[in-house]
C-alpha cells in the first residue's frame, strides 16, 4: 500500500530535480547518477531505497542525462543549457513521460489529469480526493506514446515514481512495452518497496540500490535550506534530508519534535492535532521504538536521549501500544474520527510511559 508519507516525502517541486550547468540539486546522487550513466545496461533502470533521498531527483536527472543534446561524456548530468535541458525543465519535452499518481502531479509541478489521462497545467475542480494510485489510464497514455519515434532523435524516457503505486492492472499493462521496448525507449522506476512491485516488474528492470545520504552532507545541505537544528530533524525522520526540510517546511520545528515525548507522556492529544494522522502514528510509533531500544540498552535512533523519559524495564504497556499504533497505521488513511484516535492513542501511550511505582 502506498501511504502519504510515502507520496510527500518528496515535496519540493520536480523542476528543481534538474542538473543546471552540470550542477546537481542534491550533491550526494553524483555517485548513484554515475553508476547509473557507467553501469546501466539495461533499457529499464530501478531505483530501489529509502524515500526521502532523492528518488525522483535521481530519475529525473536520469532522464535529462539521456535527453540532453550538449553533454560531452556519458558519465556526465545534461548541461541544462541546450533545447533538450530547457523543454525538459519546462515540462514540454516531446519524448518525456512521467507516470504519477494523481496526489502527486501537483506537488512534483506536473499538473493535474484530465479524463483521458492528459496532463493539465491547474488542477480541475473534484469531489473525489486525489488518487494515490498510477492508473491504467496513465500507462495507456504511455503506450500510445511508446509506439511513436523520437522527436528529437535522441531517446524516448518514462519515469515512474514511486512504481509501488502502480496498481495491478496499471502493472500488468506495463508488463509488455517493458519486456520489449520500442526504438529508443528507456525507462526509470523509483520505488521506496520494491518488494510490492510484481516480480515480473522487478525482473525486467536492472536494480541500482540508493542509501541514506552521509550525515556531514545531509546537514550541509538542510543548513543550506534555512533548516534550523538539522541534525535533530535528521535524526526524527531517519536520516532522510528531503523529509526533513518537508517537516520543517510544514511547521514542524526541532523544538517540536523534542517536546513531543514530554507531551504524549502528559496525555496532551493536543500535540499531534495538526499532524496528518499518518504521520502522527508514524511519530508514536518512532517514540515507542526508541523507548524500547533503551530499556534493552541501545541508544535511541530518532530522539536525543534527554528528551525521552527514564522507564526502569521494558514493560507490557509498551508492547501493547507499539502493537495498538502498527494495527492503527493499517488504516491511518481513512480513520473514522481522527481526533477520537488520536486522543485514544495518545492515552494509552500516556499509560505505556508512566514511570512504574
Amino acid at each position: 500500500m502506498v501511504t502519504d508519507s510515502s507520496l510527500s516525502a518528496q515535496g519540493a517541486d520536480g523542476a528543481a530535480a534538474l542538473a543546471e550547468g552540470g550542477r546537481l540539486p542534491l550533491p550526494w546522487l553524483a555517485e548513484p547518477l554515475h553508476q547509473a550513466l557507467t553501469q546501466g545496461r539495461s533499457h529499464a533502470l530501478l531505483l530501489q531505497g529509502p524515500a526521502g533521498v532523492g528518488q525522483f531527483d535521481l530519475a529525473l536527472l536520469l532522464a535529462q542525462a539521456w535527453l540532453c543534446e550538449a553533454r560531452t561524456a556519458t558519465d556526465q548530468p545534461g548541461c541544462g543549457r541546450c533545447a533538450s535541458c530547457h523543454l525538459l525543465r519546462s515540462r514540454s519535452h516531446p519524448d518525456f513521460q512521467v507516470l504519477l499518481p494523481e496526489a502527486l502531479r501537483e506537488p512534483l509541478g506536473f499538473g493535474a489529469m484530465d479524463a483521458d489521462g492528459e496532463g493539465t497545467s491547474t488542477a480541475k475542480a473534484s469531489k473525489t480526493k486525489p488518487s494515490r494510485e498510477i492508473k491504467i489510464e496513465s500507462v495507456r497514455q504511455m503506450l500510445s506514446f511508446a509506439q511513436i519515434s523520437a522527436a528529437r532523435g535522441k531517446a524516448k524516457v518514462v519515469v515512474v515514481y514511486p512504481a509501488e503505486a502502480l496498481n495491478t492492472i496499471a502493472a500488468n499493462a506495463l508488463l509488455k512495452t517493458l519486456e520489449e521496448p520500442a526504438g529508443l525507449l528507456r525507462f526509470v522506476l523509483a520505488s521506496a518497496a520494491p518488494q510490492q512491485l510484481l516480480p515480473t516488474i522487478r525482473s525486467r528492470c536492472q536494480p541500482l540500490q540508493m542509501a541514506l545520504p552521509g550525515r556531514e552532507a545531509a546537514l550541509a545541505w538542510l543548513t543550506g535550506q534555512g533548516v534550523d537544528q538539522p541534525g535533530v530533524l535528521l535524526d526524527a525522520t531517519g536520516g532522510r534530508p528531503q523529509e526533513a526540510l518537508q517537516w520543517s517546511e510544514e511547521g514542524i520545528a526541532a523544538r517540536t519534535w523534542l517536546e513531543l515525548p514530554r507531551r504524549i507522556a502528559k496525555g496532551e492529544a493536543v500535540a499531534l492535532t495538526d499532524w496528518p494522522v499518518p504521520r502522527a502514528i508514524a511519530a508514536m510509533q518512532r517514540l515507542v521504538h526508541d523507548l524500547m531500544r533503551i530499556a534493552h540498552g541501545a541508544g535511541p535512533a530518532y530522539f536525543p536521549r534527554d528528551a525521552l523519559p527514564k522507564l526502569p524495564a521494558v514493560r507490557a504497556a509498551l508492547d501493547q501500544w507499539a502493537r495498538t499504533l502498527q494495527q492503527a497505521a493499517r488504516h491511518a488513511d481513512h480513520p473514522l474520527n481522527a481526533g477520537l484516535l488520536m486522543e485514544s492513542l495518545v492515552a494509552q501511550g500516556q499509560q505505556a510511559m508512566r514511570p512504574a511505582r
